[in-house]
């Protein structure tokens, strides 16, 4: 089971770098300067993958606690 906590917590760190990305793109395009049509826009995309990366990192961290829970 060591290894399924690795696993998970490999996987919830990459959860967590795609949140952290999707915080650099929304300050990115708040810099930027757009207009609220295309700001809105760009910030739609983003939520797709902000979820994404939120619901990878909850995965990983689900595979850690299975894994602790079944370790010996």
């Amino acid at each position: 089971m060591e290894t399924l906590i690795w696993i998970g917590a490999a996987i919830s760190l990459i959860g967590i770098a795609g949140l952290g990305w999707c915080v650099l793109r929304a300050m990115a395009a708040r810099r930027s300067g757009l207009d609220d049509a295309a700001m809105r826009k760009r910030l739609q995309g983003l939520v797709a993958l902000n979820l994404g990366a939120l619901l990878l990192s909850m995965l990983g961290l689900t595979m850690v606690v299975v894994g602790i829970f079944l370790a010996p």
